[in-house]
């Protein structure tokens, strides 16, 4: 029988709450469940709050729910660290994915190195691979019938599809990277072991063969750029490729996903869309904000109080920004979805100094997913007999997306 979680002695009673992103009745996978409005009814509560057990592994930690508090917590590197190393420590290993896992000041020269790689500008030049691609998964959707598993043959494989053209990685390995993909996101711990030396394996074959000979692609420039007046290593290489894989795949393709099961179940909105493809940008905008699908978690440096918490230094601070997008305080009626929201400063990419790095190539992605989708699918609901899933955790997403149309 599991232990029940501790409450730590520095937590006042009064401020333990029962609720956990990934074992609350309503995270756990769902059928036809919606668990961000769950998330949401926590702003009926305290702005701040400890869970005994918040995190995959069982351990506890602060809950923020207001976006204002958020934004204090994520833009405080320096009381509130991103050094957790998660990635590593499942495969057994210690080393910090860059640079995601790094705290000012080594994370800004990191951060400044490969900021350039991902610019509106280069993101453009992208935009007609992307738009090809999708194109390309969905007429080979239409032509199998009437339906689909939207996530295996078209969420996943887009999204694992734009991360192989970025490495320069043929394009022959797509369903075996998507195979990794959902192994390391979505399986047991072993499967998850199993893909991650998969990957890295991977990885670090393609590097050397970079260094051998060079390519235009992110992993030439990786094995190539000047450092601080010098390459980096071997270890760093890995460190920010393996970045690109896990930020690029479950959080893209988790929002295509929960994007096309709220227009699956809302025909309405699917003929605003159709009618008005012009809202196709501020409906992906609104879609991020009202679907947000990640939880940046952060460890404290030092004693401190946040609004009336008082956290102690190791303990963990987590900031849902599927919560902070649904806060009243920042979104008028934040549980409806207006395609036309004015002023939409939702927090689905994080906020501060470690705000997604890959922000404008994710939301081309989605521009293109369903603008590419709208145009060669006709009006598409739930397949009958079949139950959509969904579930909580450290990212929000949806199995089990049967699709059909007539």
């Amino acid at each position: 029988m599991a232990a029940t979680p501790s409450v730590p002695e520095h937590v006042p009673p009064d401020m333990v709450r029962a609720f956990s992103l990934y074992n609350s009745p309503e995270m756990v996978r769902t059928p036809f469940g919606d668990p961000h409005a769950a998330a949401a009814r926590l702003h009926a509560g305290p702005p701040i709050f400890y869970s005994p057990e918040t995190t995959r592994d069982g351990h506890g930690a602060w809950i923020v729910t207001k976006a204002e508090i958020q934004r204090q917590v994520l833009q405080d590197g320096e009381t509130f660290s991103s050094y957790r190393k998660i990635f590593s420590a499942g495969i057994g290993e210690d080393w910090p994915v860059i640079p995601l896992e790094l705290d000012p000041p080594e994370h800004g020269k990191y951060r400044a190195l490969i900021n350039p790689l991902f610019s509106p500008k280069r993101m453009t030049l992208l935009e007609p691979f992307v738009r090809e691609k999708a194109a390309t998964l969905i007429e080979g959707i239409k032509a199998r019938g009437s339906s689909c598993d939207a996530m295996k043959e078209f969420a996943f494989p887009l999204a694992v599809g734009v991360f192989l053209n970025f490495m320069g990685i043929p394009d022959d390995r797509l369903m075996e990277f998507v195979g990794w993909a959902d192994d390391l996101l979505h399986r047991t711990p072993e499967d998850r072991r199993r893909a991650a030396y998969l990957v890295l394996g991977f990885l670090d074959d393609l590097a050397d063969q970079r260094r051998a000979k060079l390519g235009d692609d992110f992993m030439s420039f990786l094995v190539d750029v000047d450092f601080e007046g010098r390459k980096l290593t071997v270890k760093e290489v890995r460190q920010i490729s393996v970045l690109l894989f896990i930020g690029g795949l479950d959080t893209v393709a988790a929002a295509i996903g929960l994007d096309l099961y709220y227009l699956a179940r809302n025909p309405d909105r699917q003929q605003e869309l159709r009618e008005h493809p012009e809202l196709t940008s501020s409906a992906v905008e609104e879609l991020l904000r009202a679907f947000a699908t990640i939880t940046p978690i952060r460890t404290a440096t030092r004693d401190t109080v946040l609004h009336g918490a008082p956290i102690r230094k190791g303990d963990l601070v987590s900031c849902p920004s599927m919560v902070a997008s649904r806060d009243p305080a920042e979104f008028d009626d934040p549980d409806s979805i207006d395609f036309r929201r004015e002023d939409n400063r939702h927090v689905a990419f994080s906020f501060g100094p470690h705000r997604c790095v890959g922000s404008h190539l994710a939301r081309r992605e989605l521009v293109i997913a369903l603008s590419e989708w709208f145009a060669r699918i006709p009006p598409f609901r739930i397949k009958a007999g079949t139950t959509p899933v969904t579930y909580g955790g450290f990212v929000f997403g949806v199995d089990n997306l049967m699709l059909e149309w007539d």
